[in-house]
């Protein structure tokens, strides 16, 4: 009898070999025909598919975004029952900046598909993210409940300190990517933007 065919799992490890080829080369200089060969399949399979290069990116990328998710969920397991605001924002901005394979292929690819979109008509039309928002909103949320549990400065804008962070954390990611500076002085950064935010008390752990 033949094996039945797991048409999902076939669609992940095609995914997965997009993520692991643009890693090395660039989204912008991967073809289906590289996938197809890191994948360990043929280019017509890719192409039944992923009729396009448009949808096989879209359909990595939001790959791509599953698995962040998964990596911010790990950190704030890792994190304990109940690690509190300061240390969930933590997690939530420690698993984007690159300092290891996976932060480094996540923030690559990130920027690399936001850059194309800009030209690129048909990625512009579907963006792979489906609320872009979440994390300001997340990051919103653990702010404003710092500042009712008395953790953080209570004359503190949730929201604009929440776009801050993730625009900060954005860039710093992008100068770790190219050499300008070390993961651990973009973390040194990160926490000391923290602390400015967060009472003495409300060190990362803190309840």
């Amino acid at each position: 009898m033949p094996k039945r065919v797991d048409h999902e799992e076939r669609r992940a490890q095609i995914a997965e070999a997009l993520i692991q080829v643009a890693g090395r080369r660039g989204l912008h200089a991967v073809g289906m025909r590289d996938v197809a060969a890191e994948a360990g399949v043929s280019l017509r399979l890719v192409q039944y598919y992923f009729e396009t290069k448009e949808k096989l990116l879209f359909y990595g990328l939001q790959h791509l975004t599953d698995r962040f998710t998964a990596r911010v969920g790990a950190r704030l397991a890792a994190a304990g029952p109940d690690p509190g605001p300061r240390a969930a924002i933590e997690a939530l901005l420690l698993a984007s900046l690159p300092t290891d394979e996976e932060g480094r292929t996540f923030h690559l690819l990130y920027s690399s598909y936001s850059i194309l979109s800009v030209t690129d008509e048909a990625l512009a039309a579907q963006p792979f993210i489906d609320n872009p928002d979440a994390a300001e909103n997340a990051l919103t949320g653990l702010l404003e409940q710092a500042k009712a549990s008395g953790l953080a400065d209570a004359g503190i804008d949730a929201r604009t300190e929440a776009i801050s962070l993730l625009a900060m954390t954005a860039t710093m990611g992008t100068s770790i990517l190219v050499g300008q500076r070390s993961p651990e002085s973009a973390l040194a950064v990160l926490r000391h933007h923290l602390d400015r935010i967060f009472t003495p008390a409300a060190g990362p752990g803190a309840p």
